[in-house]
């Protein structure tokens, strides 16, 4: 294993310890039927906080949730002349043939 994997090995575990420790002392404070609806809360909150600050760091820090590339848009290029167009046919020479790009 390299050290990258190494790495996110042990944060998964280092976050799978925190989670089973809020578990435990949740139960441990909190009588069986309230445990479960604040167990569920703690956890999702948790989650979303993880994601939040993994979306921060790879520099997406308005989209929690969809396609990080719709704000960018897709250009699409004429296979036959490679004319760069937004249209169903190419207005240089008329093909419909396209491909995508960014």
């Amino acid at each position: 294993m390299d050290a990258g994997t190494k790495r996110f090995l042990y944060q998964q575990m280092v976050w799978l310890g925190i989670y089973f420790g809020i578990s435990v002392a949740i139960s441990v404070l909190v009588p069986f039927p309230y445990s479960l609806m604040v167990l569920i809360p703690v956890i999702f909150g948790i989650a979303y906080y993880r994601r939040y600050r993994f979306m921060k760091k790879a520099g997406q820090q308005g989209q929690m949730f969809g396609n990080p590339f719709t704000q960018k848009g897709i250009d699409y290029y004429c296979i036959s002349c490679g004319t760069k167009h937004s249209k169903a046919a190419c207005p240089n020479c008329g093909s419909k043939m396209k491909k995508a790009g960014f």
